[in-house]
């Protein structure tokens, strides 16, 4: 699992992927309620967005595996940026 620097304020809240692998969910922001993270990682669990994927580029004809996925999830009246790993979701100030 990558272990990115963690800076002193992050929260990390660890889960089981849907395949039994260990999976965690870090605010690297420090501001995110502990039950608003722990109901996200189970939102992301239950979708089965943890493990191994293959992504392709629009016009691209390779896949890669484990490619990160980015996206942007509003909590509350915040914007955040979200990095989505194969175990990984990293939750970043937008």
């Amino acid at each position: 699992m990558p272990n990115p620097e963690l800076d002193s304020g992050s929260v990390v809240i660890v889960g089981t992927a849907h395949n039994g692998k260990a999976c965690r969910l870090v605010d690297r922001t420090g501001r995110i309620d502990p039950p608003a993270l722990q109901a996200l990682l189970a939102t992301l669990i239950e979708q089965k967005q943890f493990g191994l994927s293959g992504r392709s580029a629009p016009g691209d004809n390779t896949i890669r595996l484990g490619a990160p996925q980015y996206g942007h999830i509003q909590i509350d009246e915040k914007l955040y940026r979200m990095t989505l790993r194969p175990y990984e979701a990293v939750l970043e100030g937008f």
